[in-house]
């Protein structure tokens, strides 16, 4: 049976965006969680593709529910499905998202988004001393037409006790270490959206390889786990 994302899904959302509040939704409430349900086998299905050729040992879906005590927009439910899913750390780093909004706006995610200050600082080191690795990796032709290029936050010039000339400072000043692919409505709820969504997940491993054994050893390359 292939599981795909309802075309409904996306016209609640849409609904919801014009009308997000609590009345509307408790009205509603019904049809979102048949919905919900429902792309959740989806998310489900992601996850056991993975497991074929990866080791992840969570998934996450986010709640609808928004968290507005510190933003200053007071809608109380996001316009999106999302879910994480957590690779089995510690010997295994990067992390897979996938975000199902309307309007064209559904993408997949992968890499580190908020690094642990001792993570960030040991990949900075290791790009200072050799970056030759990495490029070969994200220049990778058949990489770059399913990944494109990294995303994400980094510093103006250079991080404290790097040197903004150094070869690699563009690798360098990143904080974030993120690869995104989006889709559109129409390909999100195709036939082929869970199979295109396992071979993109799949073709970022030679990153997320060199990534954990970065991560997972000091400078001289010993094993730290």
């Amino acid at each position: 049976m292939s599981v795909t994302v309802p075309k409904e899904a996306l016209t609640f959302f849409k609904q919801l965006s014009k009308n997000n509040n609590r009345d509307w939704f408790n009205d509603h409430k019904k049809e979102f969680k048949a919905l919900e349900a429902k792309v959740k086998e989806l998310y489900d299905m992601i996850y056991n593709n993975l497991n074929v050729h990866d080791n992840v040992d969570k998934l996450k879906m986010f709640r609808i529910y928004r968290d507005v005590r510190f933003s200053r927009d007071k809608t109380p439910y996001k316009t999106h499905f999302g879910g994480s899913f957590h690779r089995k750390k510690p010997e295994l780093r990067g992390g897979y998202y996938l975000q199902i909004s309307p309007n064209n706006e559904s993408f997949l995610a992968t890499g580190f988004w908020d690094p642990h200050k001792d993570d960030l600082y040991r990949i900075r080191k290791e790009f200072e001393m050799d970056d030759s690795e990495i490029r070969d990796i994200i220049n990778n032709s058949k990489f770059k037409s399913v990944w494109g290029e990294f995303v994400g936050d980094e510093v103006k010039t250079a991080p404290k006790g790097f040197s903004k000339e150094h070869p690699a400072i563009d690798l360098i000043k990143k904080k974030q270490f993120i690869f995104t692919k989006p889709y559109t409505d129409k390909e999100v709820t195709s036939a082929g959206f869970l199979k295109d969504v396992d071979k993109s997940f799949t073709a970022i491993r030679p990153y997320f390889d060199y990534m954990s054994d970065v991560l997972t050893t000091d400078l001289n390359g010993v094993s730290l786990i």
